[in-house]
């Protein structure tokens, strides 16, 4: 691992992204760590169930395809509960994990945090991000957005996937 990544700063291109145990969707401790050997696609997303999640979370399920082409693991993280995050996996027919991050601790850890969201004040979600790692755990892609309404470059996140060796 590359420089190791400061608590509360977000993980930039050549830095270790930060381990963290969330809870997956049948309340299962999944670390970070456990994913090294493999390229990975870190995608915190705002909330289960709203439409530009939803959108975005079915776009990485339809792409799996290609990304397991490019041994990519999606691996998605909300501050939703494991319960509605497993409806919501359920419901769009996600076949990878989405890790539930209630307490704020990965978000607050990566620098995430988007508070009072929509206005509700005391409310903090993750902001939009994807951070693609190689399989030592660096970050390889970092893309954050304060608009909670724009999705990610997935043509951007598969070029940088196959440019990992």
């Amino acid at each position: 691992m590359s420089n190791p990544t400061q608590i509360g700063k977000t993980p930039q291109v050549g830095e270790s992204a930060p381990d963290f145990t969330l809870p997956d969707t049948d309340m299962k401790p999944r670390s970070l760590s456990e994913f090294k050997g493999q390229k990975v696609v870190l995608a915190f997303f705002v909330g289960a169930f709203t439409s530009v999640c939803t959108k975005e979370m079915c776009a990485f399920r339809d792409g799996m395809a290609r990304l397991i082409d490019l041994k990519g693991q999606v691996v998605g993280i909300s501050v939703n509960d494991p319960f509605a995050n497993k409806e919501f996996k359920e419901k769009n027919r996600l076949t990878f994990p989405i890790l539930s991050d209630p307490s704020r601790e990965a978000i607050k850890t990566y620098n995430l945090e988007s508070p009072d969201f929509a206005g509700l004040k005391g409310y903090t979600v993750a902001k939009r991000s994807i951070f693609v790692l190689d399989g030592e755990g660096t970050v390889r892609y970092a893309w954050v957005t304060k608009d909670p309404n724009v999705e990610p470059n997935y043509g951007e996140i598969e070029q940088v996937l196959a440019k990992i060796k």
